[in-house]
């Protein structure tokens, strides 16, 4: 055994050769080729490989040890298990096996020997043969290998220093060569097609089709910024009013940050219309046609009434994002290195001190107003933000996935982000920070929005077509850096390094991009987007991203585009003609300043077409949203899918935001905790990790309560139980659990439905333990009330019931209200 300075001497020798002596074969087949067992992509290279190693099997994968052997190549850490069957030569590649991880993903590489460990980096000496090498991810997965006895010497030290020195050298461009570099890949790559069944939201039809969609008649596509002039950050075409003329349209650019004008997103069926914008310059002269056609797009098609949401008071601005996601993954993760670990009597309130599940639920909330306000109709909802290009992306993307049933399905929300993200202009590269070299713009912003994405699906699951499997590969999928989807700020970028456009002048069309005929440059590969899986996972992985879901009903006839709910009531009587609110902190206000060009106090041109409101219309604005949401639902719109879920298919998935109804993605952030720990020694597959068994003992509690609950209660039914009425607040006050505005409505006389029986084939109420494949149990709001004591957010729950989803309802006319210091969702 080599130890000592004899190791160190011998392993800088060995490094200049690794290159020299790399594990390949001639013949090149030109979809894959295997070496020793390892179906290497087109023009992957074997740079060593360890022979009799062990890798850790997580939870999801069924616990204990996997025999095979362990493979680096200048993309990934590879593993191929002893008894795997040989790969078929005539399927697509695969990016990344089931054991495998791509170098860019690799964080830090930690060597474990006897009674040691050791952070290795390319320039740190070994003096001991490593017994264990674990691998830390950026996707919260840590992956162990325990190398065996057999495992010649020299493998295990040539491995780890191989694995070190590519997973920290490595720039992003030469991983991308690595592994789309190569001409057998680029071949490959330009054959394949894309997903017809999404929209990609790249060509104007593609919005056309989504307008279609929306029965938004009123709305047109433009192309005034096709060349990116109008604006860098935003796309090439953008939905506009039908009456705005692109003539008129440019001179509204100059009067936004960055020249994000307000633009359409979304339309809800009864007639609302979602925008988003960013803030407004100060200080610009305001011509008479300029506010002219600055109110036409703010106010979009409708005539009587404006929102503006202001979102950067309220929600986490991307360093608070950062920090807490920091604390979240040094909490779930840890540091076997420095030997670090929360105690567990302190992991839950640490936990909480990150404000990761704070700022979760800051979002759901937010979110879920502005569903609310859209619900009542016509009326028009724009999104402000500063920048207009983070938590702008996460409001309107969780908006549209509460209302829109189609969001809920895999191709529905791949087009959403495409849509409100990726073309939108967010700055996945700078958030990502791929190059490591610009830390003060990272944060994960798109994991905070995929993390409430899971909140409404660990409530509503049977509401999603998606899986948490497929949210769960759509986050892992970040941090790979061979994806278009993720490797550029805005679509002029993304243009820009995928076709090589430069610019000709002619007299008649102006200035034109042309294509450069040499733009097919090795250096350039072509970079797929994220939502081709069969690059990253096999078939039967896939085919786990959905699953079966109820057909929502048609919607009724559009009249103009506005759903016909009930034409006779006179909806505007409340409000006067171009009245614009400000949505903050759940209150609705009319601050002098919200548009400059009707501000008092600047030097700008004053006078306006439309009528300044004043604070004495806001109690008029909440009249008319409390009629809007009193009208009854049609009945054509009436869902028979189940007993769970709102009869409308398109009234909001409110979520449940108070503490026990907000979890934790475990099988996202605790994966590589639940064997992080004491890797020396393997466990059986029944062995539980401590988390896990307190999980599984405040599950049984929890079944307790419920049990006896059923069995005291004597106005409870034995078979049958009430629906229970739903209480909607948006203002609650989160300390207390108090209502600020209670209110409720029965959905129906003499509509029971049946509760379930507490068998042991539902692992809600089974009081054993749950399979280890599976997640573990949530709180019992999914399928019953648990404890009758327990306030929620959007809600009460009592011991008995079953949970239907939650609904939005107004404050009834003899409903008391507490005093408030400002007006609010409900009057």
């Amino acid at each position: 055994m080599l130890t000592g300075s004899k190791t160190t001497f011998k392993v800088r020798q060995m490094l200049p050769d690794i290159k020299e002596r790399m594990l390949s074969q001639t013949g090149v087949n030109a979809r894959s080729r295997d070496v020793f067992g390892l179906r290497c992509l087109p023009g992957e290279c074997v740079l060593q490989r360890a022979v009799m190693v062990r890798k850790k099997l997580t939870a999801r994968e069924g616990r204990g040890w996997l025999s095979g052997t362990l493979f680096c190549t200048h993309f990934r850490v590879a593993f191929v298990p002893q008894d795997s069957p040989k790969p078929d030569d005539n399927a697509d590649p695969v990016l990344l096996g089931d054991h495998d991880v791509a170098l860019a993903a690799i964080e830090k590489v930690v060597v474990v020997g006897p009674n040691r460990t050791k952070l290795v980096t390319p320039s740190s000496s070994l003096k001991f043969t490593p017994e264990e090498l674990v691998l830390y991810c950026r996707d919260m997965r840590v992956i162990c290998f325990l190398f065996d006895r057999l495992t010649p010497d020299t493998q295990v030290i040539e491995i780890t220093y191989t694995i070190a020195k590519a997973a920290k050298s490595g720039s992003v461009l030469s991983f991308q060569n690595a592994a789309l570099g190569s001409v057998e890949m680029k071949q490959f790559l330009s054959n394949r097609r894309r997903d017809a069944h999404m929209n990609w939201f790249e060509s104007a039809s593609d919005w056309e089709q989504e307008l279609e969609r929306c029965g938004a008649t009123s709305w047109r596509v433009s192309s005034v910024n096709d060349r990116f002039e109008m604006s860098t950050s935003l796309p090439r075409f953008i939905v506009v009013p039908q009456k705005v003329l692109d003539t008129e349209l440019k001179k509204s650019f100059a009067h936004f940050n960055e020249g994000r004008i307000p633009r359409w997103c979304w339309r809800h069926p009864r007639g609302s219309d979602l925008l988003r914008m960013a803030s407004f310059q100060n200080n610009i002269y305001h011509e008479k046609d300029d506010i002219r056609n600055l109110e036409m797009v703010l106010f979009g098609c409708q005539s009587s009434l404006c929102v503006v949401v202001e979102l950067g008071e309220e929600l986490p601005s991307p360093a608070d994002i950062q920090l807490a996601h920091s604390r979240l993954r040094a909490l779930c993760l840890g540091d076997i290195s420095t030997s670090v670990s929360v105690p567990d009597d302190k992991w839950l309130s640490t936990l909480e001190t990150t404000h990761w599940l704070d700022y979760t639920r800051s979002c759901l909330r937010k979110a879920s107003e502005v569903a609310c306000l859209l619900r009542g109709g016509h009326l028009t909802v724009a999104l402000q933000e500063a920048e207009d290009r983070d938590m702008s992306c996460v409001v309107s993307s969780l908006v549209q996935v509460m209302c829109d049933p189609h969001c809920r399905t895999q191709h529905g929300f791949q087009g959403l982000v495409q849509k409100e993200w990726v073309m939108a202009g967010h700055r996945f590269c700078s958030r990502i920070n791929y190059r490591r070299d610009n830390d003060k713009e990272e944060a994960p912003v798109f994991q905070l929005f995929l993390d409430c994405v899971w909140q409404l699906w660990s409530q509503y699951p049977s509401r999603f077509q998606l899986t948490d499997e497929f949210l769960l590969a759509l986050h892992d999928s970040i941090q790979l850096p061979l994806f278009s989807s993720f490797l550029a700020n805005s679509q002029r970028e993304r243009c820009k390094r995928s076709q090589n456009l430069g610019q000709t002048y002619t007299p008649v069309n102006g200035w034109r991009d042309v294509l450069h005929p040499d733009s097919s440059d090795p250096s350039d590969p072509p970079l797929p987007p994220v939502w081709d899986w069969s690059l990253q996972y096999s078939k039967a992985t896939q085919d786990r991203f959905t699953q079966p879901v109820a057909p929502t009903p048609p919607l009724q006839p559009l009249l103009n585009g506005n759903l016909n709910t009930n034409p006779d009531t006179p909806r505007l009587a409340d409000t006067i003609p171009g009245s614009v609110f400000l949505l903050s902190r759940g209150t609705f206000s009319c601050p002098a300043n919200l548009l400059p060009w009707r501000s008092s106090s600047s030097g700008v041109y004053k006078k306006s077409h439309r009528r300044a409101p004043s604070s004495e219309n806001v109690p008029g604005l909440e009249r008319l949203l409390k009629a809007w949401a009193l009208t009854d639902f049609p009945q054509a719109l009436t869902s028979t899918s189940g007993p769970q879920g709102p009869l409308d298919p398109y009234e909001p998935l409110l979520p449940l935001l108070m503490g026990p109804c907000m979890g934790l993605w475990r099988e996202c952030y605790l994966r590589g905790a639940l064997h992080a720990q004491a890797f020396s020694h393997p466990i059986s597959a029944n062995h539980l990790h401590p988390v896990e068994r307190l999980a599984q003992e405040v599950q049984q509690l929890k079944d307790k309560l419920a049990e006896v609950s059923s069995s005291t209660d004597p106005t409870t039914p034995t078979g049958t139980s009430e629906p229970r009425r739903t209480d909607t607040n948006l203002n609650q006050n989160t300390n207390n659990g108090t209502f600020l505005f209670p209110s409720s409505r029965p959905q129906g006389s003499g509509v029971q439905r049946a509760a379930p029986p507490p068998t042991s084939t539902n692992h809600q109420t089974s009081r054993g333990p749950p399979p280890a494949s599976a997640p573990p149990s949530r709180s019992a709001h999914k399928d019953t009330g648990g404890s009758n004591k327990h306030t929620f957010l959007f809600g009460h729950s009592s011991g008995t019931e079953v949970r239907p989803e939650q609904r939005y309802y107004p404050t009834p006319s003899n409903a008391k209200l507490p005093k408030s210091n400002g007006p609010s969702l409900a009057s």
